[in-house]
């Protein structure tokens, strides 16, 4: 997996590319956690370059989530595919994050 980070105002994108799995889930999270260190209290994650994430990268999710929320700010999720809409719905993680069908439907949600 690779990630590109960019902020967009206040906002915090990450594109990720490729897998969210055990092996590569702490590079977005160190890099969250920097940004959040720095100040970013608005995070997009967008998901349209991945196609799988697994129960360790679905933590991480959850944990950033929760951080983010704990300092008054918001961790959205943009682009999942079917699949991963579907692994979202079946988990119940999609009560707890905003999803939204673009990266610019997340970013104007804030």
């Amino acid at each position: 997996m690779t990630l590109d980070a960019n902020l967009h105002g206040d906002v915090l994108v990450i594109a990720l590319h490729g897998q969210l799995i055990v092996g590569n889930r702490q590079a977005l999270k160190q890099r969250v956690l920097d940004d959040i260190e720095a100040g970013t209290r608005k995070v997009v994650v967008d998901f349209g370059n991945t196609g799988y994430i697994d129960s360790s990268g679905l933590g991480v999710l959850v944990s950033l989530a929760k951080r983010l929320r704990e300092l008054g700010g918001d961790l959205r999720l943009a682009n999942l595919n079917a699949d991963l809409r579907t692994l979202f719905e079946l988990t119940k993680l999609d009560s707890l994050f905003q999803i939204a069908d673009s990266r610019e439907q997340a970013l104007a949600s804030f």
